[in-house]
């Protein structure tokens, strides 16, 4: 049995049924084969779970000269950007990743090209080696977040605004001021603060 099949359909279930349900045996199931033919692939369900990660990060299509091309801070907006997209895309899944760094093929090679663009641009080492664990823990927080915002019988951003209008100007004037502006959309919410993290990387690298 073709290993992508596997994998493709192991992200499924996740994605369908969350991280817990993913099992040697719901995998064969729904297969439709025995699990010996699974352990033929993994040895056992982490290691099928780090191909389920794996196959997320196949999504993220970057070539590296292209990141080195368009500098770092552009660099850093795309590989954010193009992450977000395809982790959101499978955001039970994503959670795997709180679990363990991933060490995979397709994220090997987007971390060595993110991080490459930054010693091209004059990053120390260090600062390079931290701006890319900190981009990927900010892209995933929300990721994680972002196909359940507003469901789950919470209420939507109409509902929320009208809530922010309506409160006491007494008792909240700072809110009454900026509610207009509220709730803030999440889209909206991960490409401000993208921006400060920039910004100050800007200055931590020219402080280096």
């Amino acid at each position: 049995m073709p290993l992508e099949r596997i994998v493709s359909t192991a992200l499924q279930i996740v994605d369908d049924e969350g991280a817990d349900a993913l099992s040697m045996r719901t995998l064969a199931q729904r297969l439709g084969s025995g699990t010996a033919t699974l352990y033929r692939h993994f040895d056992n369900r982490a290691a099928l779970v780090a191909h389920v990660v794996d196959r997320m990060f196949g999504a993220v299509e970057l070539k590296g000269d292209e990141l080195l091309a368009m500098g770092w801070q552009q660099a850093l907006r795309t590989v954010a950007h193009t992450m977000f997209e395809a982790l959101a895309r499978h955001r039970n899944a994503a959670r795997l990743l709180v679990e363990e760094i991933p060490l995979g093929p397709n994220a090997m090679a987007l971390r060595e090209h993110s991080v490459a663009a930054l010693l091209d641009s004059g990053f120390p080492p260090r600062l390079a080696a931290h701006t890319y664990a900190t981009l990927s823990r900010y892209v995933l927080g929300f990721a994680i977040q972002v196909n359940g915002h507003g469901g789950g019988g919470q209420l939507d951003d109409a509902q929320l605004s009208a809530v922010f209008q309506s409160v006491d100007p007494a008792l909240f004037p700072a809110t009454v001021t900026v509610a207009e502006s509220m709730p803030v959309p999440i889209e909206d919410e991960f490409s401000f603060g993208l921006e400060l993290l920039i910004r100050g990387l800007a200055r931590l690298r020219d402080d280096a």
